[in-house]
């Protein structure tokens, strides 16, 4: 961890509000493993913002015949 104050870790509804998804959107990418990284802190499932953007930013494509090889989850950061 970066040791950061002020860090914000979003829960799944927060998270689903930021990327405009569904929170069983959200839900369905981490069973199937292809959604943000995310932690789990007791029995909460909470997103870090800068995990979210780098998820969000794995979409980025430039036209329509951009290679696209599927969804990737994000790398967890050291």
């Amino acid at each position: 961890m970066s040791g950061r104050v002020g860090q914000r870790f979003l829960r799944t509804p927060q998270a689903g509000e930021y990327l405009s998804l569904s929170s069983r959107t959200l839900e369905k990418h981490r069973t199937y493993g292809t959604g943000p990284v995310y932690r789990k802190l007791g029995g909460r499932v909470v997103y870090d913002l800068d995990d979210l953007r780098t998820w969000a930013d794995s979409g980025l494509r430039a036209s329509t015949s951009d290679p696209q090889s599927g969804p990737h989850p994000a790398s967890p950061r050291a």
